[in-house]
């Protein structure tokens, strides 16, 4: 650890002095620019107020988070500021040229909240900060909630997360947290979908996730087999008032975000993190985030891996050997360590584009190598952006990544024309083998859900449906305040502060009634009538019973 931080310093500082880069090897990688953006811009509907600055303001929409599909990249613009019209949009992988429009991912219907018709209890999204896809080929798109959070923190909705198919781009879950996770000024950033114990028979609905609250500092888990949420907190997911303020070039920046970067070392079983407002990374154990709520007393068991040159936000894992990426801000380059045999290195650094490194990724979907979003989020922070410069940019580094090789020992819908030759629709393809048959229905024939005497549902998601609000939030939900879901006695606030977990749901509740004790239903409505997907529960779901057709 002590060598780690001494060559970091060293490094940094002949970077800093000599403009070249450090590295353990003595070669530069090398760094290709994907896709880059003056300003972000979306393909509106006709009928759409874009040239409403409150609607859509494009020096106000900053890219905070990314995922690379087979096809597309993801890009999560949440509402930081007014004027965001959409908070997670796509591209095609094989586009060419700057600037290329954004497409509101899956629809615009999706995006309602930009335009004050929203209700939570609509399939949709208010703003989201980071998005990943598992090896079931599902996008998960972590939604805070929580609109112009840089400018007067509006609690729209509660947070949720919604996981789309991205054979189909529907809605395949919802997952909504209880109150007991969730603070008044609760801001979840970051997520981690952990695989390593799921089993490919359960289609990736057994899973654990990792969730950052940055403003709230503390790590929220869910156990998707078994439903259950709670919470974790330790001084080290906190910021440190005197790494308050951030430098980039002459740009200074004071924001006091606690823990948001947040990287998985699958092989090793420990998740690392970072504050923004601090030199360190931490890392804790799955093992320890999995053990459940902390009884009391009891400390979370983190270590300090390490210290910085600067503050960072992005963070990143190889899925085997265990280097860590990060992100240093002042010295603009992307850096890695490796634990096990402390090798450090400064894979590239550049002054204009390496800006404020938002989100590193390792997808696995591309081998060996490592993406980076830089967005130059200081110059949107401090109102001084130049729109004639570019702003935004995906970079890709490639070598320094060892991929998991879980996508051919897990997955079995990866597509199966070469990687590569993937762009645009071509994923649609008709050489695309899907791993389900897959047989259109006839016109005016309608998908019906599997017989009850072969079908049980594999999940509910949030079991109690405890009603959202208790004067937390701006906009309480329309999910019905039920007095008949075995609530239980409420949680003592300090116990709830450190502990976070709603009590499990007790074994001899009843059936879910259809609604709730005020007459409003308490369930989702269903995402699509002729999707298997029925009040909550869900069934098994294939490519057969689905009578979304194929572009």
């Amino acid at each position: 650890m002590h060598r780690w931080s001494l060559l970091a310093v060293l490094c940094s500082s002949v970077l800093l002095a000599h403009n070249t880069p450090c590295r353990a090897d003595g070669g530069p990688h090398k760094m290709e620019v994907v896709k880059q953006w003056n300003l972000l811009n979306y393909n509106f509907p006709w009928d759409y107020p874009a040239a409403s600055k409150e609607f859509f303001n494009p020096e106000n929409v900053v890219a905070t988070g990314m995922e690379v599909g087979y096809d597309r990249i993801f890009i999560a613009t949440p509402r930081l500021f007014s004027g965001v019209p959409a908070t997670v949009s796509s591209v095609p992988r094989g586009t060419n040229g700057d600037s290329p429009v954004l497409q509101a991912y899956p629809d615009w219907t999706h995006h309602r909240a930009a335009t004050k018709e929203y209700n939570c209890s609509d399939i949709g999204l208010v703003s989201v900060y980071r998005l990943r896809i598992d090896s079931c080929n599902r996008l998960w798109a972590l939604d805070a909630g929580v609109s112009r959070s840089l400018e007067d923190f509006e609690v729209t909705c509660p947070p949720k997360i919604l996981v789309y198919d991205l054979h189909t781009d529907q809605v395949v879950r919802r997952i909504d947290f209880p109150p007991e996770v969730v603070r008044r000024e609760s801001l979840y950033t970051n997520i981690i979908v952990d695989e390593t114990s799921s089993r490919p028979e359960n289609n990736c609905d057994d899973v654990f996730v990792y969730i950052t609250d940055t403003v709230a500092p503390g790590i929220v888990v869910y156990d998707s087999g078994k439903d259950l949420t709670w919470r974790v907190s330790h001084p080290a997911m906190y910021p440190d008032p005197d790494f308050a303020e951030s430098s980039i070039h002459e740009h200074r920046f004071t924001l006091m975000d606690g823990i948001v970067g947040l990287a998985f070392d699958m092989e090793a079983g420990i998740v690392y993190f970072q504050p923004l407002a601090t030199d360190r990374i931490f890392s804790v154990t799955t093992a320890a985030l999995r053990a459940g709520p902390l009884p009391f007393g009891k400390e979370l068991p983190v270590k300090l891996v390490g210290r910085k040159s600067s503050q960072g936000i992005g963070l990143g894992a190889s899925p085997r050997g265990g280097t860590i990426f990060y992100a240093p801000l002042s010295e603009t380059a992307v850096a890695s360590w490796n634990p096990r045999t402390n090798e450090h290195q400064i894979l590239v650094q550049d002054q204009e584009k390496i800006q404020f490194a938002a989100d590193l990724r390792t997808p696995d979907r591309d081998g060996t190598a490592l993406y980076v979003l830089t967005s130059k989020f200081h110059r949107f922070f401090l109102k001084n952006l130049d729109a004639n410069e570019f702003n935004t940019r995906i970079l890709r580094i490639d070598g320094v990544v060892i991929p998991s090789g879980q996508l051919a020992t897990q997955s079995h819908l990866q597509p199966t024309v070469p990687y590569d030759a993937l762009h645009g629709n071509a994923y649609y393809h008709p050489s695309v083998v899907l791993p389900v048959p897959y047989k259109p229905l006839a016109p005016g024939q309608v998908a019906l859900p599997p017989a009850a005497t072969t079908s049980t549902p594999v999940s509910v998601f949030n079991t109690q449906n405890m009603p959202f609000g208790h004067g937390l939030f701006t906009k309480q939900s329309t999910f019905g305040h039920s007095t008949i879901l075995g609530q239980g006695k409420p949680s003592q606030p300090f116990f709830t502060l450190n502990n976070g977990e709603k009590s499990f749901p007790p074994s001899t509740m009843a059936s879910r009634p259809q609604f709730g004790a005020n007459g409003s239903p308490i369930f989702v409505p269903k995402v699509n009538p002729s999707f298997n997907d029925l009040n909550l529960l869900r069934y098994r779901k294939s490519l057969s019973l689905n009578a979304t057709a194929l572009h």
